[in-house]
């Protein structure tokens, strides 16, 4: 077990481990609220209708075998999914936000991928500066723009880079992050190329 703080009550202990069928509502409320605390004004609204909490509920089963969570005592307050080279979803509850949580579910995710792969990628949008900030300090640059293809029950969204919105040309849609390996261990370079949906 690690040993990190939340905001309002000071030490607290949290541990990391393979997330459980038991844990999958409390991983979608997670991921339905950080989605929309990370993306709202900045994804097409078209997308919104993609992302309710039923959505996230029925897309965490298949991910569960590649998902760590993070819990302060019986309560799972973050999650990281792993899927081949990529973090595919990264979220840490609010309350436990500048704990340190996030960083070690990050260095999971990345070791994980270490195993596997000489490099790794994570997406984020553009306008999420927050989280970009937290990927810069972590190691990770910004690299290219891409169209983005955002899983939905009715197949892929694709968010284009000239996405359009009310008229006026949105913000660019960048997905973050590519590692590269270097000397044993995965060095990160940020790949910035889109938004992660």
């Amino acid at each position: 077990m690690s040993v990190g703080k939340t905001k309002d009550d000071g030490p607290r202990a949290w541990a990391l481990r393979g997330a459980t069928p038991g844990d999958v509502d409390a991983i979608a409320q997670l991921w339905h609220a950080g989605w929309r605390d990370g993306h709202l004004g900045h994804v097409p609204p078209a997308l919104h209708q993609h992302r309710t909490l039923e959505h996230f509920r029925e897309r965490v089963p298949p991910r569960l075998q590649t998902t760590t969570v993070a819990t302060i005592g019986s309560a799972v307050v973050g999650f990281v999914v792993v899927q081949d080279d990529e973090i595919e979803q990264i979220y840490v509850a609010q309350e436990a936000r500048g704990s340190g949580l996030a960083a070690a579910l990050l260095e999971r995710g990345e070791s994980i991928i270490a195993e596997r792969h000489d490099r790794a990628w994570l997406a984020v949008v553009a306008g999420n500066v927050r989280a970009r900030r937290f990927y810069q300090r972590n190691g990770w640059r910004d690299a290219e723009e891409i169209d983005y293809s955002a899983e939905t029950a009715s197949g892929p969204f694709v968010v284009r880079l000239d996405a359009t919105r009310n008229g006026l040309h949105h913000e660019r849609h960048r997905l973050y992050a590519l590692f590269v390996r270097g000397g044993g261990r995965l060095e990160r370079r940020l790949r910035c190329l889109g938004f992660h949906g």
